[in-house]
C-alpha cells in the first residue's frame, strides 16, 4: 500500500472525516498538526502553495480536501 500522510488541524472536520476513514479502512497514515507544527506547515504550502486542510498525500499524489471516493480509489479500496 502507497505511503499516507496527512497535514491536519485539531478544529478541522474534514481532517476528522479523513483520519475516521482511515481508521475504518485499517490504512495506516501519518499525520501532522500543521497549526503547532511550523516545518510541516511550511512544507504543506511549498507542495500546494496554500494553508487549506486537509491536505492529503498518498504516494506521490496530492489532494487538497477530503474526498472519501477520490480518496479510496487512489488507495485501491472501496469507498
Amino acid at each position: 500500500m502507497k505511503p499516507v500522510t496527512i497535514y491536519t488541524t485539531p478544529t478541522c472536520h474534514f481532517c476528522k472525516l479523513a483520519k475516521e476513514f482511515f481508521a475504518e479502512k485499517n490504512v495506516p497514515f501519518t499525520a501532522y498538526d500543521v497549526s503547532t507544527d511550523a516545518q510541516k506547515r511550511e512544507e504543506m504550502i511549498q507542495m500546494t502553495g496554500q494553508l487549506g486542510v486537509p491536505v492529503i498525500q498518498i504516494g506521490d499524489d496530492l489532494m487538497v480536501g477530503f474526498d472519501r471516493e477520490k480518496v479510496a480509489a487512489k488507495l485501491g479500496i472501496e469507498a
